[in-house]
């Protein structure tokens, strides 16, 4: 279902299942095996990608019917996708979706969970689960709403509609549209000019508190801003002054 891999302290999480990558089930990667794999090699930045062709079809709607079967279990299982995703969304690490082809319905809520997404132009974005009698489960309709209008959300989420790239672009739902180029190699290259030299304290740091700069109350922000600036100027002071010695 998933394929990870390490490049340049950089994790690449490729859902796996072609050719249009349906997620057979809301939890793709279990929370604990992704932190761990996160945590035991010190990752500086995750990419979530797609394999071949296209990031993700969405759902696999056998799969939801025969938890729909076994009663009290689509509960749990929607639960765990959305834990899943809240974990990705909550990382104190940048996590970019590079898409390409087709990110639709479950798919486009894994890609609304991550920091930063970005597309090719041939990309297309739709949620299309009213078409089946269903709405999105896994926080999407929440994490949309964020970005666009009521009306555009209603068009995406209960029409149904189909955008294609540049539309995604103009409704801030993605944050990149690259003409002829592969969104994995680009975002591996961002990644890497960001994140290189840099200890993963100040990468987490920096996380933190642009969150709590869109979270908090702005005193409370800019009270742990000076927290983290200070802490780290006593890791510096600390391994300078073991240098001089």
């Amino acid at each position: 279902m998933t394929n990870k891999k390490i490049n340049d302290e950089i994790g690449i999480l490729t859902l796996e299942n072609p050719p249009q990558n349906y997620l057979t089930r809301p939890d793709f990667i279990p929370v604990a095996e992704l932190a761990e794999w996160i945590e035991n090699n010190h990752l500086k930045a995750l990419v979530i990608t797609g394999s071949g062709r296209h990031f993700s079809g969405g759902a696999n709607l056998d799969s939801i019917f025969a938890l729909v079967e076994n009663g009290k279990e689509i509960e749990n299982q929607i639960e765990k996708g959305k834990d899943l995703l809240d974990y990705i969304q909550e990382l104190d690490i940048p996590v970019v979706a590079a898409i390409n082809g087709v990110c639709f319905g479950g798919g486009l809520e894994v890609a609304l969970a991550c920091h930063i997404r970005i597309c090719s132009d041939t990309s297309l974005f739709a949620f299309p689960e009213t078409n089946y009698n269903l709405v999105p489960g896994l926080g999407g309709i929440y994490r949309l709403d964020e970005r666009v209008s009521l009306k555009d959300s209603l068009k995406m989420i209960l029409g149904g509609d189909m955008i294609n790239a540049e539309e995604a672009l103009s409704l801030k739902i993605v944050d990149t549209v690259l003409q002829n180029e592969d969104p994995l190699e680009y975002t591996l290259n961002f990644l890497r000019k960001i994140t290189e030299g840099r200890q993963l304290k100040v990468i987490n740091f920096v996380m933190q508190a642009l969150k709590n700069a869109r979270r908090l109350p702005v005193e409370e922000s800019m009270r742990e801003e000076t927290r983290m600036f200070c802490d780290l100027a006593r890791i510096e002071w600390t391994r300078r002054k073991k240098e001089n010695y």
